[in-house]
């Protein structure tokens, strides 16, 4: 029988070893690497739970299989075990089908035992086609070419007359995280203010200085800047073996006029190229959204995310998203609020969305 064990917190030959086979494996992600866990627990103050089966009976064998597990705990939504919170892709990564059962069975176990209302993995493969799943996300993922036009020529012609529109406009990009450049400061400026016009509490500033902190060059934070050196557009991507994952971004209000969201982009893919990166992950969108379309637009081909549950106490899969109707008062009421106010409130609520 395949034994499940707990990443101990703190440095340890275990959680080099829990990199080294994420780094390796067939189906993992940026969110399975280790860091998260002290993020999580740090910045969130959300409990975690890492688990993990070797190939003997030792926990210093050789890794078979990983999960990454956080427990939420929310007065206003409700409890949840998770893998994982704030991350796109998550759930079980496994080299045979023994060290996956054992890893989803221990996960169940302990969902039973925190007496949470459900568990949830965040797959990009299904492997629970029993349990209710959840149809909303889709995920967008396309081949870098190795030549820079190429990948010019390859954006649909009216969103590549937008990038070459921001060209025109004078634009351009920096790199905000090189050494001695500002950080992840003026990316937060522009992201709090654009999440806040969409009616969202903003995750706090600490959170994206313990990203970049806990990752370093695989954190990158990319701001465009007009032509009197404004920073207009700004983006905070994940890079981790051959991809590139633009994860957060912000626009100020002048953004739009200036075609500055695709050059962005562009700016990222090209920069990519440059790099040999192989794939650019434009990451997760929900169907019938503005960003949906807008990756469409570029090319790219939805492929369903495979969220599924299992439920202990709740009797269907909770909908916690802006297109829920239930939060739309919420939404409105969060757009008229000052911006210094609700970027002081939003942590507390958005540590509970995950």
């Amino acid at each position: 029988m395949v034994q499940v064990y707990r990443l101990p917190d703190g440095p340890s030959a275990q959680r080099s070893a829990w990199d080294a086979y994420v780094g390796r494996a067939e189906g993992a992600t940026f969110f399975h690497l280790s860091s998260w866990q002290d993020i999580l627990e740090r910045v969130f103050r959300h409990p975690t739970h890492y688990l993990y089966t070797t190939a003997d009976d030792s926990p210093d064998g050789p890794i078979t299989g990983v999960l990454p597990l956080a427990h939420v705990r929310s007065w206003l939504f409700g409890g949840a075990l998770t893998s994982l919170p704030f991350g796109v892709y998550g759930g079980v990564v496994a080299a045979d089908d023994a060290s996956a059962a054992a890893l989803m069975q221990q996960a169940e176990t302990l969902g039973g035992q925190l007496r949470v209302p459900h568990l949830e993995l965040r797959h990009l493969q299904q492997r629970c086609p029993q349990w209710p799943q959840q149809d909303l996300y889709v995920t967008f993922r396309k081949p870098i070419l190795p030549e820079e036009e190429a990948n010019m020529l390859a954006i649909p012609r009216k969103q590549r007359a937008m990038v070459r529109k921001g060209i025109k406009n004078g634009l351009r990009s920096v790199i905000d995280t090189e050494a001695g450049g500002p950080g992840v400061q003026r990316f937060f400026d522009l992201y709090a203010d654009n999440v806040h016009r969409h009616g969202t509490p903003a995750l706090p500033r600490a959170y994206f200085q313990a990203l970049l902190q806990a990752f370093g060059s695989a954190v990158e934070v990319l701001t465009v800047e007009d032509a009197q050196g404004r920073p207009v557009s700004s983006v905070l991507s994940f890079y981790f073996r051959n991809e590139v994952l633009p994860y957060y971004a912000g626009d100020a209000l002048a953004a739009r006029d200036l075609a500055a969201n695709d050059f962005k982009y562009w700016e990222l893919m090209r920069r990519a190229c440059a790099r040999g990166i192989g794939v650019f992950d434009y990451g997760r969108s929900k169907r019938g959204t503005g960003s949906f379309d807008f990756k469409k637009n570029w090319g790219f081909e939805p492929q369903p995310l495979h969220y599924e549950y299992r439920l202990f106490t709740r009797d269907a899969i909770p909908q916690h998203n802006p297109n829920n109707p239930k939060y739309k008062l919420l939404i409105e009421a969060w757009r008229r609020m000052p911006l210094a106010l609700a970027n002081r409130l939003g942590p507390h609520l958005v540590r509970s969305l995950g």
